[in-house]
């Protein structure tokens, strides 16, 4: 019991598609393949309400308890531990986001939070902290609820992106990414990767050395967005050329 909650993790560290990670993934997948068999069960008021709000509860209660385990360690930082990085702004926008229903907060939450979700999910930096530990387990909870909460809102509440969700997410991405550099500069942390490159290998290794990795990562974002508004644009591009409308 005292080496899942041990600060400095297990003696071997993760390893990337390991029986573990891809178990991970596939529990991930098959939520969201639950998500949409039962999307017209979901829907029921009683259900929707229940479902919401226990997904908004599960991804805040998450990012608590990561908290409460890093001060009991006595290992929580300004620099480290600031709700600054995209997947735990992503997180709590999400969780706002399915207790408000909010449009604004569902455009930036499925463009981009999604996106960076994804690529944590698949390359995760968790060092040494592999299964069987507490932060590896809250990791992929954390971020396997990001994906769900985006897919509900459009499976169930049939929310959609639009071609002006993506300026608007991308405009709000570097508004965020302004105020998260001053945050950097003011801590010495490295929120958002934007003072340097990630531990573990990542999609940044092939964006070149800092800075310039960060105007390549601009582009990433736009191509990530454009990959996950796709669906919905191939969508209306069909309906208007076979005149079938919303």
């Amino acid at each position: 019991m005292l080496e899942f909650f041990d600060i400095r993790g297990l003696p071997e560290p993760f390893a990337l598609f390991s029986f573990g990670h891809l178990l991970s993934l596939f529990l991930i997948f098959s939520a969201i393949v639950f998500l949409f068999w039962y999307r017209e069960r979901l829907k029921e008021e009683r259900i929707n309400r229940l479902t919401r709000y226990g997904l908004a509860g599960l991804l805040l209660i998450s990012d608590l308890v990561l908290n409460i385990w890093f001060i009991q360690a006595g290992s929580w930082t300004l620099d480290y531990n600031l709700p600054l990085q995209l997947c735990t702004i992503s997180l709590y926008l999400s969780a706002f986001m399915l207790i408000t229903r909010s449009v604004l907060l569902f455009e930036f939450a499925f463009l981009v939070g999604m996106g960076g979700a994804l690529q944590a999910l698949l390359t995760p930096d968790l060092g040494h902290y592999s299964y069987p530990h507490f932060r590896t387990y809250q990791f992929f909870i954390a971020h396997g609820a990001i994906m769900l909460a985006g897919f509900y809102m459009v499976f169930v509440e049939g929310f959609r992106p639009t071609l002006h969700s993506i300026w608007r997410s991308i405009l709000l991405l570097n508004i965020i990414a302004a105020l998260v550099g001053l945050a950097n500069w003011l801590t010495g942390g490295n929120y958002m990767f934007l003072a340097h490159k990630p531990g573990a290998a990542s999609l940044l290794d092939l964006l070149g050395p800092w800075p310039y990795y960060i105007i390549w990562l601009e582009a990433v974002v736009l191509v990530s967005v454009l990959i996950f508004y796709l669906p919905f644009g191939l969508q209306d591009l069909w309906r208007k050329r076979t005149g079938r409308g919303n």
